[in-house]
C-alpha cells in the first residue's frame, strides 16, 4: 500500500504549504482516521523512546497523563509493557476518547478518560491524576499556535512535581525548510525556547524521525523532546 497516496487528501500544497486538516469531533472521521493511521515502524520507535524515558521501577506505581490521547495507540503500547500505571488520557474529541476507551478496555490498569480542550487554560483543572510524567504525540501541532503550545508547556510545568518529566513527540518544521507549514508545526529550536521559558531544565531533542526536507508530506518530520522540572 502506498502510504503517501493515502495521505494526499490531508496534504494541501499551495505556495509550498504543508497542512493537515482534521475533523476529530466527527465520529465517522475519527473512526476512519484511527483505522487508516495505524502506527508504522517509525512511529512505534517513537513510542519505544518515550517509554524508555519514563521511570517506572518494577513495583513502583506511577501516574501518567497523555495530552491528546487520540485513538489510544501510545497508551496501548505503554500499558502492554508496564504495570502499576495509572493512565489518564485527555482529548477534546469525545469520539476519540470513545475509540481509546474501547482499545484499552482489556487492560487492568486504572484508566481515566478526560474530555478537555488544550486551547483553554481550564484543562489543567479537569485532570484527575497527579502525573509524574506528561506525554504527548502528534497533538500539540494541531493547536495551530505557538502561543498556545507555550501555554500548554507552562501548565504542564505547574502540574508536574519536582523531577517530573514532559515528553512530547510532535510534528515540527525542519530548521532548514523553505516550505510554509501550519502554525503549530514549529522548529525544534522554538520548542526548546518555549520549554526553557516555561521553567523546564535539562531539555533535550532526543531524536528526529522521518526527516524529509525537500518533498515532505504531512506525516514526515517529527521530533521527540524531553524536559525535566
Amino acid at each position: 500500500m502506498d502510504r503517501c497516496k493515502e495521505e494526499d487528501q490531508y496534504l494541501i500544497k499551495s505556495s509550498m504549504k504543508i497542512e493537515a486538516l482534521h475533523e476529530f469531533h466527527n465520529e465517522q472521521f475519527a473512526e476512519e482516521w484511527s483505522n487508516k493511521f495505524v502506527p508504522t515502524k517509525d512511529r512505534i520507535s517513537l513510542f519505544e523512546l518515550i517509554l524508555d524515558n519514563i521511570e517506572n521501577k518494577e513495583n513502583e506505581s506511577i501516574e501518567i497523563l497523555e495530552l491528546g490521547i487520540g485513538p489510544g495507540y501510545l497508551a496501548e503500547y505503554i500499558l502492554k509493557r508496564r504495570k502499576n500505571i495509572v493512565y489518564e488520557g485527555l482529548d477534546f474529541s469525545k469520539s476519540m476518547l470513545e475509540i481509546a476507551s474501547k482499545r484499552l478496555e482489556s487492560f487492568t490498569n486504572v484508566k481515566i478518560f478526560t474530555q478537555a480542550n488544550l486551547t483553554e487554560l481550564s484543562w489543567k483543572d479537569e485532570i484527575k491524576t497527579s502525573p509524574k510524567a506528561i506525554i504527548s504525540t502528534w497533538a500539540l501541532h494541531d493547536l495551530l499556535s505557538k502561543k498556545i503550545i507555550f501555554e500548554v508547556y507552562k501548565l504542564a510545568y505547574e502540574i508536574l512535581p519536582k523531577d517530573g518529566k514532559l515528553i512530547n513527540g510532535d510534528f515540527i518544521k525542519p530548521e532548514e525548510s523553505n516550505f510554509e507549514y501550519e502554525k503549530g508545526r514549529i522548529k525544534p529550536s522554538e520548542h526548546i525556547k518555549l520549554l526553557k521559558k516555561s521553567g523546564f531544565e535539562n531539555i533535550k531533542c532526543l531524536k528526529m524521525f522521518e526527516e524529509n526536507i525537500n518533498k515532505p508530506t504531512t506525516s514526515n518530520n517529527y521530533a521527540c523532546f524531553m524536559a525535566i522540572k
